[in-house]
């Protein structure tokens, strides 16, 4: 038998052996060998990879890039090579600094790669030998111990107090324990207690078993074929920008038909004042500095968000968390500390609640009269003293930080003790160490008041089971109450508790321990409810994400009680009784009911990769932008499905960070929220940006059609037209890059994803713009003709006319939607007034400068030529403010969005 057993966790030892063709006693080396060369080695398979070149040449599959390229290409062959050098240039300073932002997605296949084990201590002819992890296959026999990482998929054989952390398959917060009893064969990932998975380390105990799957037939390997089969979703801005793109070129190049047709009838032009015209037209139109100004906002908030603890991998990504409506989030440590902290004490005489979380020993206890102590209440210092002293865990700071060496729950215990001002390292004489089949550990131990006790702590049931006596409440044995403990254990488990048991008995004369010691009489002190707890941080930016319109659900492999309460807690949901789809529930369901029920459920359990996926699916089907956040290899695929990926930094794998466009370098999900606040103002920005550099080139490409169309000479040539482009792009353009978020900007509703980048109202002011600047140019075009200029000297005062019109709508475009006639369209943005000086030099290199006349056809002006365009600027900055008054009465639910 050489492929893997289906659902082996759910059958008996012997009957997966028999269908593995191998024995207790392993594999000969022979047989090994021989499968070994069949099912070929335990490892995954490469990362597909794109050549460097293959990259950089498809960042030039862009519409506009391939008109710009037309463009210059037609330059060349008339021979004019400064405007075939500045367009070609364009194009490939654009290209050059996308190849340089991109993320390899295949390199999240690497992360998972590097999970796998590098050795394996396995059973072969009888005998253990240690093997390469690669050499490994199915029908070997593996033994494992604590630390070890598991080489392959593995149904156990023997299992001693064996404990796995497979948070990264399954995202439970604590180690799964383990043993031979087969599973359910309906049981998710996160119940099959008689596998261990390949990929996951061993956090306690030994185990043996029979290997049943290996390399890419593995849990492991599953999940990366899923990732490696996932198509990337583009993000909302690509998608904007590439539509826009195609409109706007299927413009562009029907006017620039239309020109040659009018100028070759109306006016008789010849062939190369045609083309000239034409080309300049293309030139004009296209915002050849769009690319740029979007790939430096997006990098100006990689930056920015860098300082706020998330770190981009992609650079789209910066953008498109501002406009997710539906954030996926694991739980544990994301939205919860992934620290577990005792909340709640109960003993027979008052329930105590604990203050403070993680395992920082700072904190009081208090019951319905406050504060207390222990010398009071020696209910509470005997469960205290239980929970100490059967502890095998220790809490110190290190560098300010108090951090756990140990096990989370006992780590919690720990600290309550710490807490209660117990830190007695009374002798250990001898102990039943934790076993999944007991559930419970009992220490022997001489006490600090001298005597000798059986001390015992794990889970209620199994104390209850043993105990036969309480405490009442002036600390006297009395008979056991299991109705009301069982009350109370119900209760503690349905806020989303882990409930744990104290109880101990006297032993005076007992000098060893062993399990039938603590088989009954023994007196029960008490429960304490252990939680891993929300982030306070999590809750406000939860609250700030529901009035920005984004529903945030949690997908935690937790049970459905426990993901439950920590939802209400935080305020994911408000009804203690809101809807809870589970894994089993998710594998009965199709994937059309998925989609009726997504946006509905909040809350989701004991899910597994394909669970998260088909849930990211759904969402998206429903039209959502979908934000996944994650740190196991389980979250991969739903990270690279997601529109936006968001991996934890502290915890996350190696795989899931890869796969991300955002890594989290504090695992915190008010990090997300501050993320999604940047992203809204990053894409404000760049719409400011495109809708300040598209009335500039519809500005010049009218002055350019209506020379045409009237048959006069141009008033600006295509290389002046490339000046105006280049140096607005270069300064006044990158001014609205630094605009802060608007007041706000929380509080708007989510942008529609079908919202498009240009809205009709914005297509009138652009059109109205365009139509202002460009009447303005020809106007001085022609006052400097009538008045016996050069043409080169008209040309010069048409180019500062353009420029200082594109200066006077700079401030117009700082409040788009409302009115830029106050002190603040002069203050809060030095850049500003850095790219207006900037662009003045260079205007007057252009205009003085003798290399300039030569390049650019350009000439010397006199005040005239300065004044005259600097006095129409005025005008047509105050002339826009009047037609923004205008819109906003017309249309006053857009207005207030801005």
């Amino acid at each position: 038998m050489t492929q893997p057993v289906s659902e082996s966790y759910a059958k008996g030892r012997r009957e997966t052996l028999a269908a593995l063709g191998s024995s207790a006693d392993g594999l000969s080396s022979v047989a090994a060998a021989e499968r070994l060369e069949r099912v070929g080695p335990n490892r995954l398979a490469e990362a597909r990879s794109r050549p460097a070149i293959l990259r950089f040449a498809a960042q030039f599959n862009n519409i506009l890039i391939y008109i710009l390229i037309g463009a210059g290409v037609l330059k060349a062959i008339l021979g004019e090579w400064i405007d075939f050098a500045v367009i070609l240039a364009v194009a490939v300073i654009n290209s050059v600094v996308g190849f340089i932002q991109e993320g390899r997605a295949e390199s999240a296949l690497a992360g998972i790669r590097s999970m796998l084990s590098l050795h394996a201590r396995v059973r072969r002819d009888g005998d253990w030998v240690d093997v390469e992890a690669d050499t490994v296959v199915p029908g070997d026999v593996v033994s494992v111990r604590s630390g070890d990482r598991v080489p392959a998929d593995m149904r156990l054989l023997e299992a001693t107090n064996l404990r796995i952390e497979e948070s990264p398959l399954t995202g439970e917060s604590v180690p799964a324990n383990k043993d031979t009893i087969a599973a359910d064969a309906a049981a998710g990932i996160g119940d099959r207690h008689s596998m261990a998975y390949s990929g996951t380390i061993v956090a306690a105990g030994t185990g043996v078993g029979v290997v049943t799957a290996t390399g890419q037939q593995t849990e492991i390997g599953r999940i990366q074929s899923m990732v490696s089969d996932i198509e990337q979703v583009d993000t909302p801005l690509t998608r904007r920008l590439e539509q826009f793109g195609r409109q706007l070129s299927v413009a562009i190049l029907v006017l620039a038909a239309v020109i040659i047709v009018i100028g070759k009838l109306a006016h008789d032009f010849t062939i190369d004042e045609l083309v000239s015209a034409a080309i300049g037209f293309a030139v004009a139109a296209i915002p050849e500095g769009l690319p740029a100004v979007v790939t430096i906002t997006l990098a100006l908030g990689v930056q920015q968000m860098a300082r706020r603890h998330a770190i981009t991998r992609k650079l789209p990504a910066v953008e498109a968390l501002g406009s997710v409506s539906v954030i996926c989030s694991d739980k544990t440590g994301t939205l919860t500390q992934n620290e577990m902290t005792v909340r709640t004490v109960v003993t027979g005489r008052s329930q105590y609640s604990v203050e403070g979380t993680g395992y920082d020993p700072h904190g009081s206890i208090s019951d319905e009269s406050g504060a207390v102590s222990l010398g009071d209440h020696p209910d509470l210092t005997q469960f205290v003293e239980v929970m100490g002293l059967c502890n095998d865990a220790r809490v110190s700071e290190i560098d300010g930080r108090w951090q756990l060496v140990g096990e989370p729950t006992e780590g919690a215990l720990r600290t309550l003790a710490l807490k209660a001002g117990f830190d007695d390292d009374a002798p250990r004489l001898d102990e039943v160490p934790f076993e999944s089949e007991n559930k419970f550990m009992a220490i022997l131990s001489d006490l600090p008041d001298g005597t000798r006790a059986v001390l015992v702590k794990g889970a209620p049931d199994r104390l209850l089971d043993r105990s036969t006596s309480q405490l009442d409440e002036n600390g006297t044995p009395e008979p056991l109450d299991r109705a009301r403990w069982q009350q109370i254990i119900d209760e503690l488990s349905a806020q989303g508790l882990r409930v744990l048991a104290a109880a101990t008995r006297p032993a005076p004369d007992l000098k060893a321990l062993t399990i039938d010691d603590v088989a009954t009489g023994l007196t029960f002190l008490g429960v304490a409810g252990i939680v891993d707890p929300p982030r306070p941080e999590a809750i406000s930016a939860i609250a700030k994400c529901h009035t920005a319109g984004i529903r945030v659900k949690m997908i935690t492999g937790d049970h459905s009680g426990t993901a439950r309460a920590i939802a209400v807690e935080m305020g994911i949901v408000t009804d203690p009784a809101a809807p809870t789809l589970t894994g089993a529930e998710l594998e009965q369901m199709s994937q059309t009911r998925l989609r009726e029920v997504a946006g509905d459920v909040d809350i989701y359990a004991r899910t597994s990769p394909e669970h998260k996926l088909r849930i990211v699916s759904a969402l998206q089907a429903q039209g959502e932008n979908v934000a996944m956040t994650g740190d196991g290899v389980n979250d991969a695929p739903a990270l690279t499905r997601a529109d936006i990926g968001v991996a934890m930094g502290i915890k996350g794998t190696e795989a899931t960070k890869e796969a991300a466009g955002i890594v989290l370098a504090d695992d915190n999900f008010a990090t997300i929220e501050r993320a999604v606040e940047e992203g809204r103002r990053i894409y404000d920005n760049i719409r400011k940006s495109i809708l300040f550099l598209l009335p500039t080139n519809g500005a010049q490409s009218l002055v350019i059609l209506v020379a045409i169309l009237f048959g006069f000479s141009l008033p600006l040539t295509p290389v002046q037209i490339l000046w105006v482009n280049m140096v607005t792009a270069v300064t006044l353009s990158l001014a609205l890059v630094f605009e802060a978020a608007e007041p706000g900007i929380m509080t708007r509703p989510r942008r529609s994803k079908d919202e498009p980048l240009i809205a009709g109202g914005d297509l009138v002011m652009i059109a109205f713009v365009s139509v202002l600047v460009a009447a303005a140019t020809i106007a001085v075009y022609f006052v400097a003709k009538s008045g016996g200029h050069p043409l080169a000297v008209a040309q010069t005062a048409a180019v500062n006319m353009l420029v200082f019109g594109q200066l006077a709508y700079l401030f117009n475009c700082r409040y788009l939607n409302s009115s830029s006639i106050r002190l603040g369209a002069l203050r809060g943005n030095p850049m500003v007034w850095y790219t207006s000086g900037a662009l003045v030099v260079l205007e007057l290199v252009f205009v003085y400068a003798p290399f300039m006349h030569t390049w650019f056809g350009s000439a010397s002006l006199t005040g005239v030529g300065w004044v005259v365009p600097i006095a129409l600027g005025v005008v047509i900055f105050l002339v826009i403010e009047l037609a923004k008054a205008v819109a906003r009465r017309a249309d006053p639910v857009r207005s207030s969005g801005a």
